[in-house]
């Protein structure tokens, strides 16, 4: 039993050495290198072309620890071990589920629908698997220690999309494996599928604007995507309570409806018109009325009642100095 293990492992390895061999050595209409590399340039052009943020450099921070991220996550990792791994512990799966006597666990076949069923049934279900792995990352400490190597990008370009620490590509893959395995699909099943996420990926990063009308209600775009990368600490009425630059830019405050709940959108709004790079932080309560204590904790309110104490006492302080000075 253990040495089929040890078979697969090094079959792995050199399979998909000689994967990678052909990949970049002989071109086909199913060539993820070469894809990568044209949609690459083709992204990178639009940036350099026409580009929404103007000031931002064509070169730009970080511009070839991205280029190292993406053939990284999409070749690299799986040439040192991962797709040795991933096979292992496939076959492990299987072997689990035959003690059961489970030897063909496909809950629905697909395979019999129309190609452009199945390729809509796959971008769907894929998309949607994804998108709750997204929020996990985001919500689980534990993942987001992983995933926060994504949002240290300080200035956003089409090779931002594939910077991500290599657990993601083990927390992905994990989790579509059974419930697309279920429904008869492969994680390498259906090339165009991974090129056109590939394509939106690029595209959402990209530092490139093209409105797209309604259809923004149902596609993400570099216009939408970019918050999700920035970083301010807004309220929850609307404001934000701190704001940390390191340059003053006083275009930030121009036309905004300070009192109202607009602040926080209209601020935000003109740190992208000023070319500015943010990120957001948790949202918290802001302290304008007595009602608005309420939201705070016990422990807060007391620390928040301790800060003003001592505030008062040091300005009392400082005033009385004077007065005996002046006098």
């Amino acid at each position: 039993m253990f040495e089929k293990y040890v078979q697969i492992i090094g079959d792995s390895f050199q399979g998909y050495y000689n994967y990678l061999i052909s990949e970049i050595f002989v071109l086909s209409w199913h060539n993820y290198f070469w894809a990568l590399i044209v949609i690459s340039l083709f992204f990178y052009s639009l940036e350099l072309i026409k580009p929404w943020r103007k000031g931002q450099p064509r070169i730009r921070q970080d511009f070839w620890l991205d280029g190292f991220y993406m053939f990284f996550n999409f070749f690299i990792f799986s040439l040192i071990g991962f797709n040795a791994a991933s096979n292992v512990f496939v076959e492990l799966f299987n072997d689990f589920l035959a003690i059961f006597g489970i030897t063909n666990w496909v809950a629905i076949s697909v395979v019999a629908l129309p190609g452009i069923v199945q390729l809509l049934v796959l971008f769907l279900l894929r998309d949607f698997i994804q998108w709750n792995i997204h929020r996990l990352l985001h919500r689980v400490p534990f993942l987001w220690e992983f995933h926060k190597v994504h949002h240290s990008v300080k200035q956003m370009g089409f090779a931002a999309h594939l910077r991500y620490h290599w657990m993601e590509n083990i927390v992905y893959r994990s989790i579509e494996y059974i419930p697309l395995g279920m429904i008869g699909f492969g994680i390498q099943d259906f090339f165009i599928v991974h090129i056109f996420a590939l394509s939106i990926g690029h595209f959402n990063h990209s530092n490139f604007k093209m409105p797209l009308g309604p259809l923004k209600y149902f596609f993400n775009n570099p216009q939408m995507h970019i918050w999700h990368h920035s970083k301010k600490l807004p309220v929850k009425d609307g404001g934000y309570y701190l704001l940390g630059m390191n340059t003053l830019h006083g275009g930030l405050f121009h036309n905004i409806s300070w009192g109202t709940n607009e602040v926080f959108i209209q601020s935000l709004k003109n740190c992208l018109n000023l070319d500015l790079n943010t990120k957001l932080v948790k949202e918290l309560s802001d302290l304008d009325r007595l009602e608005d204590f309420q939201h705070l904790s016990i422990e807060d309110r007391k620390r928040y009642f301790d800060m003003i104490r001592v505030n008062l006492y040091q300005d009392y302080s400082v005033e009385n100095k004077f007065i005996k000075k002046g006098a």
